[in-house]
């Protein structure tokens, strides 16, 4: 399947200017809270209608703003599984799968096809319960089952994991990913999370104010952000500016230091992952002192200043193993930052 939208919406100051395609993959839309994502997947799915553009599902044309087409959303053959969920709280499991089966029959066969997605979710013994009888978990497994019996062409994921308890999210991020991998077709997914995505998508979209920023493969796009937005939302947490010295060397301004590096043409920004510093002499070696240790469960966050860097420059943050943080415990520590690591940035 294949799928191609362009969506142009809008929204009081706000403007939805959305064009990609995704083919039998899952492509997560990853961006900040009130960028766009889920108004995207909620006009693909025709909940919301675009002011103009084109959305074409497998050669079907969905929405055409030119030739005045905009198909109902039970014509559309998508499925679409909200935030929360948006169960109907009135209805038993089996009646809100049942409403899923609107191309499936009616009556006996309705009733066995549902039976069938809730015995394939594994809460065929969960039928007769209401919604507010449910776990997260179990709400969740509901929406996919509705979703699934409908056959739907394409799979929208609007923040599937965001209504569930963090010790829940891994389990059912796992069952997410047999369901997608079963599926086998074109799955969009909306997320503001790093790590989901990037345990879930093959290609990732940066929506950034409505438009997509940087589209490609998942590996692509985390190892070269190629923009402030990118490397933000892929976890970089040490961005600076910077400003040109000569020709190898340039300014970090945020940080206060100079570094070795050719930027190469358009970059006006850095990103260094806290993973990415190393201990001891090597590529743009600094001397600094420690500001602040920060532990985490398996790791310690320690923050930097370079001895050289003025006292009102941004800390930098270093990534470390326990062990070997407390084998160094010190005041002043010695890093480096291989120009590798330095990751270069536009906007």
């Amino acid at each position: 399947m294949a799928l191609q939208a362009e969506i142009h919406k809008k929204l009081g100051r706000f403007s939805l200017d959305m064009a990609f395609e995704a083919e039998d993959e899952t492509l997560a839309l990853l961006g900040a809270s009130g960028c766009g994502k889920s108004m995207t997947l909620r006009c693909i799915a025709g909940v919301e209608k675009p002011d103009s553009g084109r959305i074409v599902l497998d050669g079907a044309v969905l929405y055409d703003s030119a030739r005045g087409i905009d198909l109902k959303p039970q014509q559309r053959r998508v499925g679409l599984m909200f935030q929360h969920y948006a169960l109907f709280p009135n209805m038993t499991v089996l009646q809100n799968v049942m409403c899923g089966t609107r191309r499936g029959g009616r009556g006996r066969v309705q009733k066995d096809k549902a039976m069938r997605a809730l015995d394939s979710m594994g809460i065929a013994d969960l039928a007769a319960r209401l919604p507010r009888q449910l776990s997260g978990g179990q709400q969740q497994r509901t929406a996919l089952a509705r979703m699934l019996v409908s056959d739907p062409a394409v799979l929208l994921l609007d923040e599937p994991f965001s209504a569930l308890d963090s010790h829940l999210r891994f389990r059912m991020e796992e069952e997410m990913r047999k369901v997608i991998r079963q599926f086998g077709k074109t799955v969009l997914l909306v997320s503001h999370d790093r790590d989901e995505v990037y345990r879930l998508a093959d290609r990732v979209a940066i929506v950034k104010d409505g438009r997509v920023d940087r589209l490609d493969t998942r590996a692509a796009v985390f190892a070269d952000p190629g923009s402030r937005t990118a490397c933000a939302l892929t976890g970089c947490k040490n961005i600076s500016s910077i400003r040109p010295l000569d020709g190898e060397r340039v300014f970090a301004v945020d940080w206060g230091v100079p570094l070795k590096l050719s930027p190469g043409p358009g970059v006006d920004a850095l990103g260094l992952r806290m993973h990415a510093i190393c201990p001891g002499e090597g590529e743009n070696t600094f001397r600094c002192r420690v500001c602040d240790v920060i532990e985490n469960p398996f790791s310690f966050t320690v923050m930097l200043r370079p001895l050289e860097a003025p006292d009102d420059s941004v800390p930098i943050g270093w990534e470390t193993e326990k062990d070997l943080w407390r084998g160094m415990m010190a005041e002043e520590v010695t890093v480096h930052f291989p120009d590798s690591a330095l990751l270069r940035l536009k906007g």
